[in-house]
């Protein structure tokens, strides 16, 4: 075993015989997302590197550590990206914190989720054994498929160590497009152009603005825009690394910022300030609202609600889960953490 990791399970085995919760950190960049963690930082910025990296093959792998900026920078120089667009949210975003967080920008509506790309993981468990799941190619996942497990898990199943992503080659060409219209007409554009064979890649409405990214050949963009219209965007990047960034003045304008997921056809839902992505199935609420409310209208439209930021310790952050699904999680929970040390309370409360 590699020192660096021996020091990590010794870590880990010292604090589930203490019973002492371990805070696990990579470039912090997303500490304002999930519940609150108290205990010992783990820091695991430090395991970093690049272990493989086959351009013809389309995979990557890389430790934990390996800060996000240079992996896409990697992959750029082969013509290819991380499909789904993960958001840095800082200077010190690390690979490992991407994939644990599972957060996707703005083209997750037509490539994917983390979890989608996510071919193998190693990790330590909460008793310090170093386990390994999947594996480098799409072939060789079989069974429960633990390394798709752990995108999303914020760090309360194990300790990634190094994980194997797919990648794919970036579009030739993009164009971004701006047009007038209501959130009404908006969500039925985003589903209209949804159902057609569009090169569309992102989507974006704010305030009667409705923005449309197109990715892929300069012939099917052009073709493309003729029929969609509206007018062309010259900044269109720095515009996109706005929302997936959330520099955008919208993701300012409150301390308190809701995620609801719910189905894209879901008409306005008159909650305040807010803005949509990923064709209507993701609406960003901007105000201090009752988490009651927003859980309800997120319910109402076939969804659920996440304070994703802002959270003061008294909300819950994520939605509650069902009867069922709970005891899931907390089965899951205890096979992999029996101790609970490993960021207790960061994905729900108790687990």
């Amino acid at each position: 075993m590699d020192e660096t990791i021996q020091r990590f399970a010794e870590t880990i085995r010292r604090a589930a015989a203490e019973s002492t919760p371990l805070h696990i950190v990579g470039g912090n960049t997303k500490r304002f997302y999930g519940g609150p963690v108290a205990g010992e930082a783990l820091q695991v910025a430090a395991y970093r590197g690049i272990v493989d990296y086959e351009p013809s093959e389309l995979v990557l792998t890389a430790r934990c550590g390996t800060p996000l900026r240079e992996v896409e920078a990697t992959l750029a120089q082969q013509g290819q990206m991380l499909p789904f667009e993960p958001p840095h949210f800082g200077e010190g975003a690390t690979l490992g914190g991407c994939v644990a967080a599972g957060l996707s920008g703005p083209r997750r509506a037509t490539s994917g989720a983390v979890r989608d790309y996510v071919l193998g993981v190693r990790m330590l468990d909460g008793r310090g054994t170093e386990l390994s799941f999947g594996g480098r190619v799409m072939k060789n996942v079989a069974g429960y498929d633990v390394s798709r497990l752990m995108a999303g898990s914020l760090g309360t199943l194990g300790v990634i160590l190094e994980v194997s992503l797919k990648v794919l080659p970036r579009p030739r060409a993009e164009c971004t497009l701006r047009l007038e219209m209501d959130e009404a007409k908006a969500i039925e554009t985003m589903n209209a152009l949804a159902g057609k064979p569009l090169p569309v890649s992102a989507t974006f409405h704010h305030e009667g603005l409705l923005w449309i990214r197109l990715s892929g050949s300069e012939s099917a963009i052009r073709a493309a825009r003729s029929k969609i219209g509206g007018e062309e965007v010259a900044e269109g990047e720095a515009f996109w690394t706005s929302v997936r960034e959330q520099t955008h003045p919208f993701f300012t304008s409150s301390p308190r910022l809701w995620r609801l997921s719910i189905k894209t056809t879901s008409p306005p839902l008159g909650l305040g300030p807010q803005a949509m992505e990923w064709g209507g199935a993701l609406r960003w609420i901007a105000q201090d609202a009752p988490a009651a409310e927003m859980r309800a209208a997120a319910q109402r439209a076939g969804g659920h609600a996440t304070l994703f930021r802002g959270a003061d310790g008294t909300t819950p952050v994520f939605h509650p889960l069902p009867a069922t699904l709970e005891r899931i999680h907390r089965r899951l929970k205890h096979a992999f953490d029996p101790a609970g040390i490993l960021n207790p309370g960061r994905l729900f409360p108790g687990m």
